[in-house]
């Protein structure tokens, strides 16, 4: 695993690298259009929004490659799973579904099984599937994503043995991949990869590499393009997206990319995703309360209220500062949504050190919290140190935790009833005749209205709440 004292070697995929996929895609687009009937994939996604992102991609680099999709695995003759490595619980999630799909594959054996993704950018992970799925015919990491053409033109052919490709390098910079978007109001919208933080739970700098920012160029050509194609949020992504343009020579930092996509025409929401304290400047919330279209929430993960648990996370804060920056925060958005993550159980965190995150939840009263019992991950340093807790006793601190942020987002969603609201329609409810929405403050609202009105923005009065939604009536209308 790359180590945190290294200078990272970040390479750029040359023009004439990416033109060799290009050409694969045209040849393997020709050979599906002489088959008999269209072949048909279906992308299977875990984990976050990145790997979304990641999956649009791939579906991009499929459908130049003259690909159909479904939503059946049964009847797909590829398919391709995008793993996710964060938590045991993921792995564990894909494995058992990738386990089911042997069914599928006696039923239909010329079918193509492609798993890819962060979980198997670990070695230990590709052994396990070299033993335990002998079904499986292409693996590829994180890095190979670029190179999906030629592996998938490579399982195709007769060889010998089945394909894994996973490099052990610090990532590589690339533009140009085709992406095939879901239909919907919101587009996600990749700033940059990898991690430089090794907090030490987690291993996201080990299977996505280190920093590496996208030219602000085609960032800004790509968001002009989106919001030219009607979308109506634009949701920036990265592992950190604070540390954007740190390697870019032009200066160029998060808060500038705010204010530049603020500044595009049109009605839009622009949102973000994550925000790692330590670099949560007074700089950025200045942005957020100067640009309108910038969603006032803001995702500010603490995962301990303790500083010597902190430290062991290797987080760069302590408590202190993390409540002086949402002061800050506050001082300028009032309104402001703040959501945040934590973990309970980290080896060796003791009862007072878990009261002390219950203080800070019980002090700065987030709207939402993600809350996550702790998970080991291999060749993190974290998962070689002691702990004596058991897991029922972590298990009763974070039911007492959820207890907690429970009550405190029932009082905060109630809060807001009788309040009007610009919200975005983005979607249909489980219901005929029900809508789902959004606020500036990514609250979840359901209302009642026509299908014709998902992808609008309209003013709206809240009438109800519970601890995860908020209800609504529309004070206009017109177009219903």
């Amino acid at each position: 695993m790359t180590g945190e004292a290294e200078v990272p070697q970040i390479r750029s995929v040359t023009e004439e690298e990416l033109a060799a996929q290009r050409a694969v895609m045209a040849r393997l687009a020709a050979e599906n259009a002489a088959r008999p009937a269209r072949p048909l994939a279906w992308v299977d996604t875990y984990g976050c929004q990145q790997n979304e992102a990641d999956s649009e991609r791939i579906r991009g680099m499929l459908r130049e490659m003259g690909y159909g999709f479904t939503g059946s695995e049964a009847e797909a003759d590829l398919i391709v799973v995008n793993t996710c490595a964060v938590r045991g619980h993921a792995e564990l999630r894909a494995l058992g579904n990738v386990g089911a799909l042997s069914h599928t594959k006696r039923a239909k054996p010329e079918q193509r099984i492609v798993l890819c993704g962060c979980m198997v950018q670990q070695e230990h992970m590709r052994e396990k599937i070299r033993k335990s799925f002998p079904y499986v015919d292409l693996v590829f990491g994180t890095n190979e994503l670029w190179r999906f053409p030629e592996l998938l033109e490579r399982m195709l052919r007769p060889h010998r043995g089945r394909i894994f490709e996973a490099r052990d390098i610090d990532g590589e910079r690339y533009e140009g991949l085709p992406v095939l978007r879901a239909e919907g109001v919101r587009a996600w919208l990749p700033i940059m990869s990898g991690c430089n933080n090794f907090c030490s739970y987690c291993v996201v700098p080990y299977v996505r590499g280190r920093e590496r920012s996208r030219r602000p160029e085609d960032i800004l050509a790509e968001a002009r393009q989106l919001i030219g194609d009607g979308y109506k949020e634009i949701f920036l992504l990265g592992q950190n997206v604070n540390s954007y343009g740190r390697d870019l020579d032009g200066g160029e930092d998060f808060a500038w990319l705010l204010k530049e996509i603020n500044a595009m025409e049109g009605e839009f929401f622009i949102r973000f995703m994550t925000s790692h304290p330590k670099d949560a400047t007074e700089r950025l919330f200045d942005t957020m309360a100067a640009c309108e279209k910038v969603e006032r929430h803001i995702h500010l993960p603490f995962q301990s209220g303790n500083d010597r648990v902190l430290r062991a996370m290797n987080r760069g804060y302590t408590g202190e500062i993390y409540r002086k920056k949402v002061a800050y925060a506050r001082s300028l958005m009032p309104d402001v949504a703040l959501t945040s993550d934590v973990i309970v159980g980290f080896p060796g965190e003791t009862d007072g050190e878990f009261e002390d995150t219950v203080r800070l939840v019980e002090d700065l009263r987030f709207d939402m919290l993600f809350t996550f019992l702790y998970s080991p991950r291999v060749g993190t340093p974290a998962a070689s140190l002691p702990d004596p807790f058991t897991k029922e006793e972590k298990q009763t601190r974070f039911d007492q935790l959820l207890q907690v942020q429970n009550r405190i987002s029932l009082e905060l969603q109630a809060a807001h009833v009788g309040n009007v609201y610009r919200i975005l329609i983005d979607g249909e409810g489980d219901r005929p005749g029900q809508l789902t929405a959004r606020s500036s403050h990514n609250r979840l609202i359901h209302l009642e209205g026509s299908p014709a009105l998902v992808g609008t923005f309209r003013d709206a009065a809240i009438t109800g709440s519970n601890s995860y939604s908020l209800s609504a009536e529309l004070r206009d209308k017109e177009g219903d």
